[in-house]
């Protein structure tokens, strides 16, 4: 099936629409664009050379964009190209002084801004995005399934499913364009929702400029996502998380979430905000949390309810991500019933995914955890879960990005497990065994034990093979995700999870 469904737009704008909205912005720096083709019709917009089609409006973006990406695409049927930069190639162009905001507004005309015929909702965080993100996929799908509606779209960094298009994710939020599509192809199918993971290169990097959230939730912020490829330092990471709430009419905000003041008063502009925590303070109140035979139990009162809620999915730490899912859909007026059950029979592909030998002496643990917020919530909540077991590690590090996790990984992982496995998690153009060797010095420094075995499959079976009695193996970082990063492309892979149940 196609990527994209126009059956509901409008008759396409012509290239002279797009170049008047770019003038408007002050985007355009320089443009030569023949008279008859000022007047064409833009039948797609993409950056991807491999799927233009007849009438194509091209943008060439990215640091690795070589000129043989636009002779290809202009091969294939596009006939001007918007860029940062002029090519030597003598063909019709718009050249702009930003690509990114360009990409936005050109999605926003191309796809008719979308994102107004949805409940859309956005959620940031350092932690914990996944996870709210689905809760809430899985209690609007149970509210839908009962009043018999198209169930809920999804935009997450696991996986996206928007009505059409339905496939594994590498990015926690699309470029402009791609999201756009998949609001364009959500509104088409007849979906009413779409739940979505807003990240800070998201919010920096104009990826959801123009676009309206219906709600904006903040769970928390902790340092992560530092490097001269992301944010500069904590207070720009911190600032551009903050930009959420600009552009959305509800907020839901944690009140256990550090710098509460600085992210309460950033929400003042929204229209309505709903607090949430394990605070009396809070408007949604989480408290009395049990972890029972059947799951985790706690009780939330709302101004409109007090009642007990059950999540069967492991984890402590998962209440407050359940508490910012029953916040948003208490926003949404979803009936109460709805949330308790989407919330109960609620799973994360990849995340906190529990399994065991034969003989039940060897639990591995598979989760995405990658930084440092979520590697310290991960490793106290197992340790008070399973207070008798020797606990090991198996993680890496991506390159290229996020360099002090590599200390702050290392640490928390000397500081818990017995003993530290390392292994390749998407290194890109970086090499594993460089990255190893810079966690294992913060590992060494703690006089825990490690192991660097490059090969992840390899690793995995190896940790499980040495594992003795009472041991809970943490694997972290890729969950279910199917490739690796190695160099500028993505290889297929086993998933963490085909490696458990393959040797365990």
């Amino acid at each position: 099936m196609d990527n994209q469904i126009k059956s509901s737009m409008e008759p396409p704008y012509v290239l002279e629409q797009y170049l008047n909205l770019l003038k408007a912005n002050g985007l355009v720096a320089d443009y030569k664009i023949q008279e008859e083709n000022l007047k064409r019709e833009v039948d797609f917009l993409t950056y991807d050379s491999k799927e233009v089609q007849k009438n194509t409006l091209f943008v060439c973006k990215g640091i690795h964009f070589l000129e043989k990406y636009l002779i290809s695409a202009v091969e294939n049927g596009a006939f001007c190209y918007v860029s940062e930069k002029k090519y030597e190639s003598d063909f019709d162009y718009i050249i702009v002084k930003d690509i990114r905001q360009t990409m936005a507004l050109l999605a926003n005309l191309f796809y008719e801004e979308p994102w107004r015929n949805l409940n859309l909702i956005g959620i940031t965080g350092t932690k914990g995005k996944s996870t709210t993100t689905y809760f809430v996929h899985s209690i609007l799908d149970h509210y839908l399934k009962r009043v018999n509606k198209p169930l809920s779209a999804i935009v997450s960094g696991i996986d996206t499913y928007d009505g059409v298009i339905s496939e594994e994710s590498h990015l926690t939020t699309p470029e402009a364009m791609m999201l756009q599509r998949h609001f364009r192809n959500a509104v088409n199918s007849g979906i009413e929702y779409l739940t979505m993971e807003v990240s800070s290169q998201a919010l920096k990097y104009n990826r959801v400029q123009g676009t309206v959230f219906d709600i904006g939730c903040f769970l928390n912020i902790g340092e992560d996502h530092i490097s001269d490829a992301e944010h500069r330092d904590f207070d720009d990471y911190f600032e551009s998380k903050l930009m959420l709430f600009a552009q959305s009419s509800t907020a839901c905000i944690n009140l256990d979430s550090n710098h509460i003041e600085e992210v309460l008063y950033s929400a003042e502009g929204c229209e309505r905000i709903i607090t949430f925590g394990t605070t009396d303070k809070a408007e949604v109140y989480g408290s009395r949390i049990i972890k029972k035979k059947e799951g985790i139990s706690f009780i939330v009162r709302t101004p409109s309810f007090e009642q007990e809620f059950l999540l069967t999915m492991p984890g402590l730490f998962n209440v407050e991500n359940a508490l910012a899912a029953i916040a948003i859909c208490y926003a949404l007026h979803i009936p109460t019933d709805d949330i308790y059950e989407g919330l109960r029979w609620a799973r994360v592909s990849g995340r906190m995914e529990v399994y065991q030998n034969k003989d039940k002496n060897v639990t591995v643990i598979v989760d995405y955890a990658h930084n440092r917020l979520s590697f310290e919530k991960l490793y106290a909540s197992i340790r008070e879960e399973y207070p008798d077991c020797h606990m090991v590690s198996i993680f890496g590090c991506p390159g290229g990005k996020a360099f002090r996790r590599r200390q702050e990984l290392g640490e928390i992982a000397a500081r818990y497990a017995k003993k530290v496995y390392l292994t390749e998690e998407d290194a890109g153009e970086e090499s594993v065994d460089e990255i190893s060797n810079e966690i294992a010095n913060y590992i060494k420094a703690q006089n825990c034990p490690f192991e660097i075995i490059e090969d992840r499959e390899t690793c995995i079976r190896k940790a499980i093979d040495e594992a003795e009695e009472n041991t809970v193996i943490l694997l972290t970082g890729k969950g279910r995700e199917t490739r690796q990063k190695r160099g500028t492309q993505y290889v297929d892979y086993p998933s963490d999870v085909e490696c458990v149940e393959k040797y365990l």
